[in-house]
């Protein structure tokens, strides 16, 4: 990301950003990094655990793949699937976090830092 000079994101940064939250809205594909974040697994391990086909997993992984999201691990005639990195792991932890927080009715204990940090950085959010 080229915030270093500016502080704020391009446009093509946004549009990159808004890319991968589009991809991780479909639930079947949150729930494909769900499972990776726990261990990799190859496609059929991976249609068991979300309860959809292997070619419809395959598609989602491609996806997935072609976004930066996901990588492979070929072992023999097998691909393996992992997360691509502590950015995804995050960002698929934060999304399921925080939609735990609001079922559970749990308490804006973050506030008090986003406040810090948006007047850190000017957002005032």
């Amino acid at each position: 990301m080229d915030t270093h000079t500016s502080g704020i994101p391009s446009d093509d940064e946004f549009q990159s950003a808004a890319g991968i939250l589009k991809l991780l809205a479909d639930e079947t594909r949150l729930r494909i990094l769900w499972a990776l974040l726990h261990g990799e697994h190859s496609v059929n391990d991976l249609a068991d655990h979300v309860g959809a086909q292997p070619a419809g997993v395959s598609q989602h992984l491609a996806k997935l793949r072609l976004s930066r999201l996901v990588r492979t691990r070929r072992h023999g005639t097998r691909i393996f699937y992992v997360v691509e990195n502590a950015h995804v792991r995050r960002l698929v932890e934060e999304a399921i976090s925080h939609v735990d927080h609001i079922n559970e009715g749990v308490p804006d204990h973050h506030a008090a830092s986003v406040t810090r940090a948006a007047e850190v950085d000017g957002t005032g959010a």
